[in-house]
Formats: C-alpha cells, structure tokens, sequence
C-alpha cells in the first residue's frame, strides 16, 4: 500500500501531532512498509486456529493463578527475596514515591 505526504499529515492531524513538510516526506515511506506488513499477515491462513482473545473478557481462557513451591522456578520465597531489599513494607517493596 502506498501512503502519500498528505495522508502522513491527515492523520497527524487527527492524532494532534504536528509535523513537518520533511516529517511527512520521512514518515511516508516508512508507512507504507509497515502497512505492506499487514497485507503480508493478511495472506497467512488462519483456518481452524482459535483466536487468543476476544472481544467479550467472558471468554478469556484464563490459567490459574498458582504460585510454584519450587524455590527453584517459582515462588514461594518472599521473605528470602525481600530480604535483599532495601526497605520493604507489607510484604512489598518500598520505594520512594515520584511525582513529576
């Protein structure tokens, strides 16, 4: 798919982005691939492989939310870990807040 200038800056503009003459002249060709990406997905035949997610949250296929004993892979080691932490506050992490 070709993607021209003034598409570049159509949706600059709907995005609140101002850009440049040279931005645009940049960004065009850039778009472009990626959208020839897309159409490339397009083509892959996805008969017959269940979606991963949808739009209903319903119908999400959740795992359980387990923690693993194996102190090797898992969990289960919170005191070991918090431990190492410099300050630590009901069984968490504490760190210093940050306010821009």
């Amino acid at each position: 798919m070709s993607v021209d200038t003034a598409t570049v800056k159509r949706i600059a503009s709907l995005a609140r982005i101002a850009i440049t003459d040279e931005d645009a002249a940049r960004m065009a060709p850039e778009l472009g691939n990626i959208l020839g990406w897309i159409e490339m997905l397009e083509e892959v035949d996805t008969t017959g492989i269940e979606p991963m997610t949808a739009v209903i949250p319903n119908t999400l296929r959740l795992r359980d939310d387990v923690v693993n004993a194996d102190p090797l892979t898992g969990g289960g080691i919170r005191e070991q870990v918090l431990a190492n932490a410099p300050a630590a506050e009901h069984g968490f992490f504490a760190v210093p807040k940050v306010i821009e």
